[in-house]
């Protein structure tokens, strides 16, 4: 490992040989640190404290001991990234490649991928997102088609899709229909609402359940995540949906106030059905390629 001559590690703590680590930088018995990983001065990781391959921790970040000692339980999964200055609180997890910006304080856990921010921290977009082409970048505008459609977001087989909308005094409507305009038939639906705007949901994949999203009052953002693509849509009116087939990643954040999410599902609930740890998820996608014949 490259050691800074003010470094400490401690008898027992595990420190990749590819590591480097900063002025002032403390590692206790209980801590690791994987490799590639770039941890600058000034920072302590406690007992229990875990950072994986190719994380960069920004100097004077705090992670927080545990109260009353043992396990701080913070986890850096690989190739994330920790902003000067930022606090860590014990028990947060920082998603695979996600991004805390400097000065940011974290409270929970942060979904891969995720670009936090503030005191207390929030999502305030993603690290990747795919560039929409022409066909599919029209969710993104002010004005929706002309008419209704079906377009290819181009992560996993993700698709959005535009319903008829109806204009009328006695009051708008808009409708869809089950297999010509949702391509499964439902066996259960859930609202999503009341949400406080620092909250994230979903944060999770399915094996077998197809999902589809409209949010039929306010608005919320979905970013959805294939294991090599992803990208953020932003529903923002109730003849705008999306469809989520199985093995794909989703969360939902960044509800308005008065978002109300239905969310139709092609499956009876099963929790056993949910992928919730996205390095599990990884490792099922990659095991269904190798299963794909050719």
């Amino acid at each position: 490992m490259q050691l800074a001559e003010t470094a400490i590690v401690q008898a027992g703590a595990r420190v990749s040989a590819t590591a480097r680590l900063g002025d002032y930088v403390k590692v206790y018995l209980g801590a690791s640190v994987g490799d590639d990983s770039v941890v600058h001065g000034m920072t302590q990781l406690w007992p229990g404290a875990q950072v994986g391959a190719g994380v960069i921790v920004g100097p004077g970040v705090t992670l927080a001991p545990a109260v009353g000692g043992g396990d701080c339980g913070i986890v850096l999964e690989d190739r994330c990234e920790v902003g000067a200055g930022a606090t860590l609180l014990a028990g947060v997890n920082i998603g695979t490649g996600a991004r805390v910006e400097p000065g940011a304080t974290v409270a929970q856990n942060v979904p891969a991928y995720a670009i936090v921010s503030g005191t207390p921290a929030r999502i305030t977009g993603y690290v990747e997102k795919l560039t929409p082409d022409d066909n599919a970048g029209w969710y993104r505008q002010a004005r929706f088609p002309a008419t209704p459609s079906t377009v290819v977001l181009g992560v996993g087989g993700v698709t959005l899709h535009r319903f008829k909308y109806l204009n009328d005094p006695r009051g708008d409507l808009s409708v869809g229909e089950f297999l010509n305009d949702i391509p499964f038939q439902p066996k259960r639906y859930f609202l999503v609402m009341n949400v406080p705007s620092d909250k994230t949901r979903g944060e999770h994949a399915h094996h077998r359940c197809h999902q589809f999203l409209v949010c039929v009052k306010g608005s919320c953002a979905v970013m959805v995540d294939d294991g090599e693509t992803r990208c953020e849509v932003l529903l923002e009116s109730a003849d705008m949906g999306i469809y989520l087939p199985p093995l794909t990643w989703g969360v939902q954040y960044k509800y308005s106030a008065d978002a109300v999410l239905l969310v139709f599902a092609s499956e009876f609930y099963e929790a056993s059905d949910y992928i919730r740890d996205y390095r599990e998820f990884n490792a099922v996608l990659a095991q269904s390629k190798l299963q794909q014949p050719g």
